[in-house]
């Protein structure tokens, strides 16, 4: 039996992951387990392929459509993908030769489209891969959507919320991918106890636990000794705005996969009470797994509601977390299926995160901490929610943190191009005693 072709095995995934409109990470993983002849080097490149013609599926639709003889419809579903998969390695791959990408592309073609797929492919790299881009003077929306791989609605509305130059600075941070960030297990060591054993390991910049680790780190091992647990900066930061203090009662709404009740459980000194709900039960295991693997012995996770308040636990708790449902149009660099969604649709999420807001209010303690977060830039799901809360609950107010050189009067939304983290918000409000 012939060994598996990375490039064919790529292109065979993004085929049924497009015709069965699955999550990306999903179909990547179910698809690579059943791959058992590929090796890790192989399995590394169909997993850059697969992400990188998703990222870029818009562009290099783009440069086909510009550079085909034949009508976009007329152009074969999986001829297509063979031509985003080689336009992606000549385009946006250093280590792999020209020819070689083009070879395999035309080996994995039929023989009825074979000549098509030379011909566009050496045409591209004869004009020097230049990419003739939508004019940003006369048609703005055009080039973001083109340049950077994203609906024209998107690049509108991003443009509406921003402004042209914020929106392609925020476009292009999302193009770069950004090394993995892990918070300390504080109950086993401190940050400077793992840098030291992690050579290239940085400590991030604002964040007290977290550490960005080089991309030879051996994760999987610090992992499995409960060392750390993988976190962007901006979720460990929404944790530290939280202050949560030993022998508190928490709860995490929404909670899974758990890195902000592993992270208040840390800082509470594995003492008091972390409950962890979430509304899926298939996730609870995600959840307690992870606890018990860092040695966290004083979280409970549960699944239910976050829409409904039980009425024994009302006012009793003295921090509560609210990362609500969102569009996750904050972390497009992690997940570059987000960016084909319709952002109009986000909309329709706003009743449902005020609905878990309003909910999460009532379980606060008098005098406590609620914590409001989401994992997107749209302020129709920051901001103006939590200002929509504050107009109907008067015994609840904005509050000011501060984090290393972060300080803010309630609310900061943190971004990919003045951050370097994911984009995040993060509103913090005291309840009135």
């Amino acid at each position: 039996m012939p060994r598996p072709n990375a490039r064919g095995v790529a292109q065979e995934i993004l085929l049924r992951a497009e015709a069965a409109g699955q999550y990306a990470d999903r179909a990547l993983d179910a698809a690579l387990s059943r791959e058992k002849e590929l090796g890790a080097q192989d399995k590394a490149l169909v997993t850059t392929l697969f992400y990188g013609v998703i990222e870029h599926r818009i562009t290099l639709d783009y440069i086909i459509d510009g550079l085909s003889s034949l009508a976009p419809s007329s152009i074969e579903r999986s001829v297509r993908m063979t031509l985003r998969v080689a336009l992606y390695q000549l385009l946006y791959l250093d280590r792999i030769p020209d020819h070689a990408a083009i070879n395999e592309a035309v080996e994995l073609t039929p023989r009825r489209s074979k000549g098509f797929v030379n011909a566009l492919l050496r045409a591209f790299c004869r004009q020097g891969k230049a990419v003739a881009y939508p004019d940003c003077a006369c048609a703005p929306f055009d080039y973001l959507s083109v340049r950077y791989s994203v609906p024209t609605d998107t690049a509108e509305a991003l443009c509406r919320i921003f402004g042209l130059d914020r929106a392609e600075a925020l476009l292009a941070a999302f193009e770069k991918h950004p090394p993995i960030t892990v918070r300390t297990n504080t109950l086993k060591l401190s940050r400077e106890e793992l840098l030291s054993r992690v050579p290239g390991a940085t400590p991030t910049k604002n964040a007290p636990f977290g550490v960005v680790l080089p991309s030879d780190a051996p994760l999987h091992t610090l992992i499995s000794e409960g060392l750390c647990f993988v976190q962007d900066e901006a979720s460990q930061l929404a944790v530290a705005a939280l202050a949560a203090e030993p022998n508190m009662r928490v709860l995490d709404l929404c909670a899974a996969p758990g890195s902000k009740s592993f992270g208040a459980a840390m800082d509470m000194a594995n003492t008091g009470e972390v409950n962890s709900f979430d509304l899926h039960e298939n996730k609870l295991s995600l959840i307690r797994r992870g606890a018990a693997g860092l040695g966290i012995t004083t979280l409970t996770a549960a699944a239910g509601d976050a829409r409904a308040a039980r009425p024994e636990v009302l006012g009793t708790y003295e921090r509560v977390i609210c990362d609500v449902p969102c569009s996750g149009f904050g972390v497009l660099a992690k997940k570059p299926d987000i960016r084909y969604k319709d952002i109009r649709e986000a909309a329709g999420l706003v009743p449902v995160q005020a609905a878990i807001l309003q909910a999460a209010a009532a379980l606060v303690a008098p005098g406590g901490i609620l914590l409001y977060s989401t994992c997107t830039l749209l302020p129709w799901e920051n901001e103006e929610q939590v200002k929509a809360f504050l107009r109907t609950h008067s015994d609840f107010s904005l509050e000011a943190w501060s984090v290393g050189d972060i300080a803010c009067e309630g609310m900061l939304t943190l971004a990919p191009d003045t951050h370097g983290t994911d984009g995040f918000f993060i509103a913090r409000l005291r309840r009135q005693e």
